[in-house]
């Protein structure tokens, strides 16, 4: 496996990298079609704003967007406490974490959602940065900085866990080292920053994090 410089910390996209926030779309759209197509519009919304709007508000519009019923919204704050982390997520996390490798998510969130996320995981994160407390979404730089700054870590020495393809490049240009975390299988857009690493499971941090 390639080798990067010794990492001192971690930082996670959230919602994809860590959770399947995936299934609670789907179940709160009523199917896996619509899900899916609610959350990509519901993307195209949040990378075209940059400067932060509500997102529940981005939720909403989204699924009038997406032309899945007004009700699903509602649905998925209702099931938000649901979320599930990735079988392998929270061994793992907790085994960096004792060997001293501070860790912390950045997610496109309001801080109370972002909050209750993050708690979803089952281990402390050092930081947990929103969008909603930076004033800008991903992929825009603000968040990542922000995340690096509380932490006090190096670019270079911060490994980040991408879950969509968007966090490769807005990671890659605040100078950290980008593993994507690709669950579903998505394809690789060749003229997106490349990712240090690709894998559809969270074991590789086993080896990238020594």
């Amino acid at each position: 496996m390639k080798q990067i410089a010794p990492v001192e910390a971690v930082l996670f996209d959230l919602l994809t990298a860590l959770l399947d926030s995936w299934s609670v779309w789907n179940h709160a759209a009523g199917s896996e079609a619509d899900g899916l197509r609610w959350r990509r519009a519901y993307l195209e919304l949040t990378y075209g704003c940059g400067m932060y709007r509500p997102y529940e508000d981005l939720v909403r519009e989204a699924a009038d967007k997406a032309e899945v019923p007004a009700s699903a919204a509602d649905a998925l704050a209702a099931r938000w406490d649901t979320l599930q982390p990735w079988p392998e997520a929270p061994a793992l996390l907790s085994d960096l974490a004792a060997r001293g490798v501070r860790l912390g998510v950045v997610t496109n969130c309001s801080i109370t959602l972002g909050r209750r996320a993050a708690e979803r995981v089952g281990v402390p994160f050092s930081v947990v940065v929103t969008s909603e407390e930076t004033g800008y979404y991903k992929p825009r730089p603000e968040s990542y900085r922000a995340a690096l700054d509380r932490l006090g870590t190096d670019p270079s020495r911060t490994l980040f866990v991408a879950g969509s393809p968007a966090d490769i490049p807005g990671a890659a240009r605040v100078g950290m080292p980008v593993f994507w975390h690709n669950r579903a299988g998505l394809p690789f857009v060749a003229d997106r920053a490349r990712p240090f690493l690709i894998a559809d499971s969270l074991y590789p941090l086993e080896e990238l994090v020594r």
